[in-house]
């Protein structure tokens, strides 16, 4: 248990450091390196072996955020799509040159660990950076109160509902993907993560905020997230038991890997930034 507390602060420690640094030069840097330690984590899991598939979908785990964070692409004008079509031909041109141990499995899997998980973790600077896509709506620090709203969607939703569960918990939400979670410690998860952003918002309004961000937006939006996050970390439990691990990594003693932290992020991040992205286009 205290291990698990000494570990947890240090990540939340990390959450505020990331936070305190979020419009620095390095950001990109930063979540390049979590992208290629997820995505071995899961090729890991996985039993991905072909070594030119690992090493080229690492290669494309530590680019691709940062061709979003410093628009690497755009300046050329190249658009990402037809990269990605031609990263998936290789991945399957590796897979017939090693056909006899390498399986399609292992190449959807090293696509997914590649692609989709850094472009999620690439949506920590795309909702940082609303405020350059929607600048007669969203300002700076509007914009960096949504990050830290999902930053705590994602990190304080389960830690709040561990301590919950672990007090109050009777009834099994997935006792066969996750038994230790409990609806009375999801709810608690929920609710007091709720608490807090609405603590948060209140001095970000008083303080610092030049445009207010209204109540109505924050508690439906924080109830959500914090949803979509425990799915984000039950799905990741789900990946686990089908692959009969208990952790994706050991990064972090008490905690898991990469995966086992960013795993509800990879869910709230890119789902509130595609969130606000069709309110923009269709309100």
């Amino acid at each position: 248990m205290k291990t698990r507390v000494f570990y947890g602060l240090t990540w939340g420690s990390l959450a505020i450091l990331t936070a305190f640094f979020a419009y620095s030069p390095l950001m990109g840097v930063l979540i390049s390196i979590f992208a290629v330690g997820a995505a071995h984590e899961i090729q890991k899991v996985a039993g991905v072996k072909n070594l030119p598939i690992l090493i080229t979908s690492h290669l494309f785990a530590f680019a691709l955020p940062l061709v979003v964070e410093y628009d690497l692409l755009k300046r050329f004008g190249i658009p990402l799509m037809p990269i990605i079509v031609i990263y998936f031909i290789l991945l399957m041109c590796f897979m017939l040159q090693g056909y006899e141990k390498t399986k399609f499995e292992h190449v959807a899997v090293s696509f997914v660990a590649s692609v989709f998980v850094p472009y999620a973790l690439s949506c920590f600077m795309l909702v940082r950076d609303l405020f350059k896509v929607y600048p007669e709506s969203i300002d700076r620090l509007q914009a960096l109160y949504l990050f830290l709203l999902a930053i705590v969607c994602s990190w304080m939703t389960d830690a709040y509902a561990y301590f919950v569960g672990s007090k109050l918990g009777k009834r099994k939400m997935s006792p066969k993907i996750s038994p230790k979670k409990s609806i009375e410690g999801a709810v608690g998860g929920v609710v007091c993560t709720l608490i807090l952003n609405l603590v948060a918002l209140y001095f970000f309004n008083k303080f610092f905020l030049i445009r207010p961000i209204p109540f109505y937006f924050v508690i439906p939006a924080s109830v959500l997230l914090s949803i979509i996050g425990m799915l984000g970390d039950l799905s990741a439990s789900a990946v686990k038991r089908n692959y009969g691990v208990k952790d994706f990594g050991t990064f972090m003693k008490g905690h898991g890997g990469v995966m086992d932290r960013f795993d509800s992020c990879i869910f709230v991040f890119p789902a509130f930034y595609a969130t606000i992205t069709l309110a923009k286009v269709f309100i």
